[in-house]
């Protein structure tokens, strides 16, 4: 009976549990196969490679990974070590590997030998270098999004402070565990993604959201004017909103949007009520769920308002509003391409061993964001913001389109920008966030504005 017993279990092991088993990473045969043969490259839209596989001086596993520009493309090609992969590699590790049935059947068809595919990204090379120098420069924590509004490919993303993926790369168990446990207890955070996975106030950009609430309603146009008292009575509060530069307390829509005016848009909320404005905020991207660009971004969202207080403050970006700088990105480019917003992604194409393309990407449209002529209504509004906002962000013979939360006046509070340019044409847009700059927030604008340049080149 214990015969029976011992052969039956055998039998479930073989058969219920050897998958299980191969996927472990604890596996050493696994492992050993695993690092026996090279992954495909992680190469950038220009072709410079950002992930490879080098030969292994010694030890039971062939080959290594190698991330030859590391800190800059961290955020993008996440790393690979002996207990997990993130980013990219992980994201794509069917391909990479060469375990997808597309990759290996080619591989098998071939020379026998099974290698991975490589995976070519939407990013360029100096979109990307001007984004992780910019933050670096800038030596503030924070992140960069830079985004094609025509198509909605990724042209840059960088997150600061960063890491060095070689560093997870080490086959020395110990090495590697405590190089693990002190990127992940590290104050600055290196390991987070902010680009994709962090929440921040929008502050002011949010009103180019409520501006476009306001102009859907066909109870405001640019040129009309708005109530913009020089202090708000928050309802049922005993605080007010500070109107700051809001002209004559009746300036045109489009004049409160250059000023930053918060009484104004206070009372446009208040006027248009939450359920206008969370459509607008939706249609936008916000509550819009998990999305995979194949990383997987945290969604960004529009609060469950329950007061009037609450929805005049979220009407200007001052209430329980989240957004990623992936979305601050997303607001502008909506704008930037008539109104609809592209899915944002970073794969261009994936390549088969022998040269042969797998997979190209196929733009498709996210979601409408709003009408065309509202679109063009809002271009000429952030085209049109005064200096005295605080942009600072104007190219020579370029004129650029932007809407900043930016305020050394106010202790503790982010930095932010959304743009595009140029104007007319757009072929960039712009997130940027940086966390409490104090008196460095024009470093917002300065690195926007180097992001574009290095993209109209």
């Amino acid at each position: 009976m214990l015969l029976f017993a011992l052969l039956a279990h055998v039998t479930l092991i073989q058969a219920f549990g050897s998958h299980a088993l191969n996927a472990d990473r604890r596996n050493e045969r696994t492992l050993i196969d695993r690092y026996g043969r090279p992954r495909g490259d992680i190469r950038t839209y220009d072709g410079t490679p950002i992930a490879v596989s080098r030969l292994n001086a010694g030890g039971p596993y062939r080959y290594r990974r190698a991330y030859p520009r590391g800190e800059e493309y961290a955020a993008l090609t996440g790393h690979v070590s002996l207990h997990r992969s993130t980013g990219i590699e992980q994201a794509q590790e069917a391909v990479l590997s060469g375990e997808d049935p597309k990759v290996k059947v080619r591989s098998l068809v071939g020379d026998g030998a099974v290698e991975g595919a490589d995976v070519r990204l939407t990013i360029r090379d100096r979109v990307q270098r001007a984004a992780h120098q910019g933050l670096r420069a800038a030596g503030i924590p924070g992140a960069v999004v830079a985004l094609d509004p025509a198509t909605g490919a990724v042209l840059g993303l960088a997150t600061y402070p960063t890491y060095d993926p070689n560093t997870l790369t080490t086959f020395d168990r110990g090495l590697l565990a405590r190089t693990a446990r002190q990127l992940r207890q590290a104050p600055a955070q290196p390991l987070l993604n902010r680009a994709l996975n962090q929440l921040y106030p929008p502050g002011s950009t949010f009103k180019l959201v409520t501006a476009a609430a306001a102009l859907a309603s066909g109870e405001y146009t640019p040129s009309g004017a708005v109530h913009a008292p020089a202090r708000l009575r928050l309802p049922g509060a005993p605080a007010y909103l500070e109107a700051g530069r809001c002209g004559n307390g009746r300036p045109t829509l489009a004049y409160a949007f250059q000023a930053s005016c918060d009484t104004a848009f206070a009372a446009i909320g208040l006027a248009l009520g939450q359920d206008l404005l969370r459509d607008q905020a939706e249609a936008f991207g916000f509550n819009a769920g998990q999305l995979r660009i194949p990383l997987l971004a945290t969604p960004s969202r529009y609060p469950s308002v329950v007061d009037r207080t609450q929805m005049a403050l979220a009407a200007v970006g001052h209430h329980d509003n989240r957004v990623t700088p992936l979305m601050v990105a997303m607001l502008s480019a909506a704008v930037a391409n008539n109104g609809v917003l592209m899915r944002p992604y970073l794969v261009e194409e994936v390549r088969l061993p022998d040269g042969a393309v797998m997979s190209r990407a196929a733009p498709v449209p996210y979601r409408t964001a709003v009408p065309p002529m509202l679109a063009r209504y809002l271009a000429a509004m952030m085209t049109a913001v005064s200096p005295a906002s605080g942009t600072g962000a104007v190219l020579p013979g370029v004129r650029m389109a932007a809407k900043t939360a930016a305020s050394e006046a106010v202790p503790g509070e982010n930095a932010v920008i959304t743009a595009f340019a140029p104007a007319e044409a757009p072929e960039v847009a712009v997130g940027v966030v940086l966390e409490r700059p104090g008196r460095r927030v024009n470093a917002v604008a300065t690195i926007a504005r180097a992001v574009i340049e290095a993209a109209l080149r």
